[in-house]
């Protein structure tokens, strides 16, 4: 929603996209900068103090880009602070879970989190669209300020906020990343989530001045996704598991290549999205297992960070694709960055841990303990 409202009201006070686009990368700058930084944070100050901040800064600074009219160097260090403190939600989510359910239960609650995110990628971008445009973009901004403390002020005064507390990790800032599995994560990730970002703007590409069907087809798209994860999300994780559910994605991203009619290319994303929350169940799964609980959020902000590469990576290649040789060039785009996930996924299957019959908590944090002799 952010994004989206960001990108549409400095459009409208500029009238300048350009304008707008540098605003909305001084965001993403900043969210990708602050993702492991404030997860590593919640370590040393804990959970709701590092919330409780972040927040802070997050709804006053998009709330000044909302009411107060600026000039754009204005509205760019604006973006970059509403970036920089972004709440690290999904790290806190993700690193209270192996505290909050049993071993056996672990990967069907990471393939539940990647599947209940896909009803924010329906409902959101529809609802803010309307919003900004239909009401104002004014309006828009200040429903994310109110989404943002409500939903923040929720989950931060949630018990198990306050009784689970993250070790502080005592290596430096960085260390966490000679993890094969966490780079794999990251890796994976940022090359799905390009392919998706580069499906977006074919989508819209192609249905530009056709009503909803953009929307209709996104939302196919997300829902292949919800699919796969409730239906798929309790298979157990093993070496090859990432390889077959990126399969499925390469299948569909590449059939969408052949044909731009609405019906072909909301089957074939309804195909792919099947293989979607699934590999990133296992993106979750395979981080948690594989490091500490003190560095379990700096992981998940790590692979956060990819994730938003990805997605601007995707968008940028699909955008010249566009204007080259037209919207089919963006599908292209995005089959290639999810044969190239699929083909890492392969290639380094060895670096992929097998979770069957294993718990998929953290490594636990252990220390030197004085003993009287």
């Amino acid at each position: 929603m952010t994004s989206l409202a960001v990108l549409l009201h400095i459009e409208h006070v500029t009238g300048s996209y350009g304008a707008a686009g540098l605003v909305l990368a001084a965001v993403s700058v900043g969210q990708a900068i602050a993702g492991p930084v404030t997860s590593r944070w919640m370590g040393i100050w804990g959970m709701r103090k590092v919330l409780t901040i972040t927040l802070t800064f997050c709804a006053i600074t998009i709330a000044v880009i909302a009411l107060v009219p600026m000039v754009l160097p204005a509205y760019i260090a604006l973006g970059v602070i509403a970036g920089l403190s972004t709440p690290p939600v999904q790290s806190a989510a993700r690193t209270i879970y192996p505290k909050l359910v049993n071993s056996r239960q672990l990967t069907p609650l990471f393939s539940l989190d990647a599947s209940l995110q896909e009803i924010i990628w329906i409902i959101a971008p529809v609802l803010i669209t309307f919003v900004a445009t239909q009401v104002g973009t004014v309006e828009a901004l200040v429903l994310i300020v109110v989404i943002l403390v409500a939903g923040g002020a929720w989950f931060i005064l949630s018990p198990e906020v306050g009784r689970v507390r993250i070790p502080r990790s005592r290596r430096r800032i960085g260390l966490v990343l000679t993890k094969p599995p966490v780079v794999l994560a990251t890796g994976v990730g940022f090359l799905l989530i390009g392919a998706c970002a580069a499906v977006e703007a074919g989508v819209v590409a192609t249905f530009d001045h056709g009503g909803l069907e953009a929307g209709i087809v996104l939302a196919v798209f997300s829902v292949g996704s919800l699919a796969g994860g409730l239906g798929f999300g309790h298979i157990p994780i093993g070496p090859w598991a990432m390889a077959r559910r990126m399969a499925i994605v390469a299948a569909g991203l590449t059939l969408t290549m052949f044909s731009l009619d609405i019906w072909w290319l909301g089957g074939t994303l309804f195909l792919a999205g099947v293989g979607i929350a699934p590999a990133f169940a296992v993106m979750f799964a395979m981080t948690s297992v594989s490091v500490k609980f003190s560095e379990t959020a700096e992981a998940y902000g790590w692979i956060g960070t990819g994730q938003l590469i990805g997605a601007a990576a995707g968008s940028a290649v699909a955008g010249f694709l566009i204007d080259g040789v037209g919207a089919q060039g963006a599908y292209v785009a995005a089959a290639a960055f999810a044969v190239a996930a699929l083909a890492v996924s392969v290639v380094f299957v060895r670096g992929f841990p097998d979770l069957r019959g294993r718990d998929a908590s953290p490594i636990p944090d252990t220390e030197p303990v004085q003993t009287i002799r």
